[in-house]
């Protein structure tokens, strides 16, 4: 009999942060919640949050060295990401017997790590931000905007795509189900460019960087929604990718589309209009509490605009001085050396130019900033319209990955990059090939897990070949750090034939990773 949750409220979806430093004696409970959605009562947020904590601690007893990451109990999933030291990330799903509702747990906990990893990227550790304010206050207010922001809004992509919605439609949260189960969170999705333009690309990384001078300067060039070339570590890429594919290529800039939505088969009818969810303030106790504390808001849709000069501008970061508002070049925080940096994008046409330069090495600000820029208008504007030309005729449209008769899935785990069907073609298969997928990812999840754990980092060769029940064939190979999901639909009723259409997929696209010979 599986173990019975505490909570028993309606809400099919809860999200908190806690701190378990924090609250440790009598009366002081409520000092270790740093976020909580939806709104409940404060005794049912406490009884959800204590509950995580006892299944913390009690998981810790059978394994110190492994932190706890899903509970299966008998009405809900609890999913757990220790985001940082003794800082909890938990999310408890209610289970439902609908089949929309499937989901993968590592997906779910995917979902949780972005949230965090983009926080920091804008506003540092959560840790230090306790410190500079031990109250707690600067960080929940922070942690409400953001993770609301993240949430929230409904857009609608062009009339030749799909419906696609963000999590939070009107008040109802959509996780990642199993119509994306053809999807990878924390992975890149990368151009293939040729010999020369990849020269090209390069001398242009190189003339973007000596614009800085003797500044160490970091870029990543993106050619529609794929990257192109990146300086950074791979966190850092993936944390900047992640956001630049959402709110500052052309894409993003022009239709408001937000890419956090996940593909829906079908139509939802008419656009609802966007509800926000910061429910418990009125819109006057929202501004007064936003301004009072600084609050940046980085997630917000359509503050992003395209200059004159070809730079995109925001008020986001905006201060406001006598009553005006006073717009200042956008800051991130790099995970790996916990820099902060000034945020550049240029963009012309399709190719979006992102350079960070170190606030440190920057003594006038604004002004070193904007000569900076300068610097990259009259000695790399050329260069860019090159190298954005050169991309533009290989590139071979949306459709550029599509593989007839394939419906994949690739991931190059050590490079964190990820390629796989375009989504309109992954929206042709039926309803019971992703369920099929979706659970035989979930067994390799658990699979990878165990190899992880029990042979030290050692990795586990796997390879499952399933008939589903209207006959396609769900295959999944992992070897070396790479892994292989697909659908075949249209394959023979043999496995033998599987087996050779994925051997001629690997032959051809995949440099043989995934042939058995």
């Amino acid at each position: 009999m599986g173990l019975s949750s505490t909570p028993t409220v309606s809400e099919a979806i809860q999200i908190c942060i806690f701190d378990l430093r924090r609250g440790q004696h009598d009366g002081q409970e409520l000092d270790k919640i740093l976020f909580f959605f939806p709104t409940l009562p404060l005794s049912t947020q406490l009884s959800v949050i204590g509950l995580s904590e006892g299944l913390i601690t009690f998981t810790r007893i059978f394994s110190p060295q492994a932190a706890c990451e899903v509970i299966e109990a008998e009405r809900h999933s609890h999913i757990f990401y220790e985001a940082e030291m003794d800082i909890w990330m938990v999310m408890v799903v209610e289970k439902s017997k609908e089949t929309e509702a499937i989901w993968r747990t590592d997906a779910l906990r995917r979902v949780l790590k972005e949230i965090h990893s983009l926080f920091v990227l804008f506003h540092g550790s959560m840790r230090t931000m306790l410190e500079k304010e031990p109250n707690g206050g600067l960080l929940r207010s922070h942690l409400r905007y953001f993770i609301m922001d993240y949430l929230s809004a409904f857009r609608k992509r062009c009339p030749l795509d799909f419906c696609c919605c963000d999590f939070l439609v009107g008040k109802k949260l959509q996780l990642p189900s199993f119509r994306d189960c053809l999807k990878e969170r924390e992975s890149v999705q990368m151009l293939t460019v040729g010999r020369e333009a990849a020269i090209e690309v390069q001398s242009l990384v190189r003339l973007v960087e000596s614009c800085a001078g003797n500044t160490q300067c970091h870029s990543l060039i993106l050619f529609q929604d794929l990257l192109v070339s990146t300086t950074l570590s791979s966190g850092d890429t993936i944390n900047l990718f992640s956001y630049a594919v959402r709110r500052l290529t052309p894409r993003a800039l022009s239709s408001g589309v937000s890419s956090w939505s996940y593909l829906r088969k079908g139509s939802t009818g008419s656009n609802p209009t966007s509800v926000s969810l910061l429910d418990s303030l009125s819109v006057s106790e929202q501004f007064k509490e936003e301004n009072s504390r600084h609050v940046l808001r980085p997630l917000k849709h359509d503050k992003w605009s395209k200059g004159k000069d070809g730079f995109l501008f925001t008020d986001i970061w905006g201060v406001e001085v006598g009553g005006s508002l006073i717009s200042e070049t956008p800051t991130v925080w790099l995970q790996q050396t916990e820099e902060r940096m000034y945020l550049c994008i240029y963009q012309y046409k399709s190719l979006t130019l992102i350079f960070l330069i170190p606030v440190s090495s920057i003594f006038n600000g604004e002004q070193g900033v904007s000569m900076v820029k300068q610097q990259v208008l009259e000695n790399a504007s050329l260069r860019i319209s090159k190298v954005e030309e050169k991309l533009s005729k290989g590139w071979g449209g949306e459709n550029a990955y599509h593989v007839s008769g394939y419906r994949y899935l690739l991931v190059d785990g050590d490079r964190y990059v990820s390629r796989a069907s375009p989504t309109g073609k992954v929206a042709t298969l039926s309803k019971e090939s992703l369920l099929a997928l979706n659970k035989l990812r979930e067994e390799a999840d658990l699979e990878k897990g165990r190899a992880r754990w029990d042979e030290q980092g050692h990795e586990k060769d796997l390879e499952v070949c399933i008939r589903a029940k209207n006959n396609a064939w769900v295959i999944a190979r992992i070897t070396r750090g790479k892994e292989l999901y697909m659908v075949l639909e249209k394959a023979n009723e043999t496995l033998l034939y599987a087996s050779d259409a994925v051997e001629k997929f690997s032959n051809r696209y995949c440099d043989r990773a995934f042939s058995l010979d």
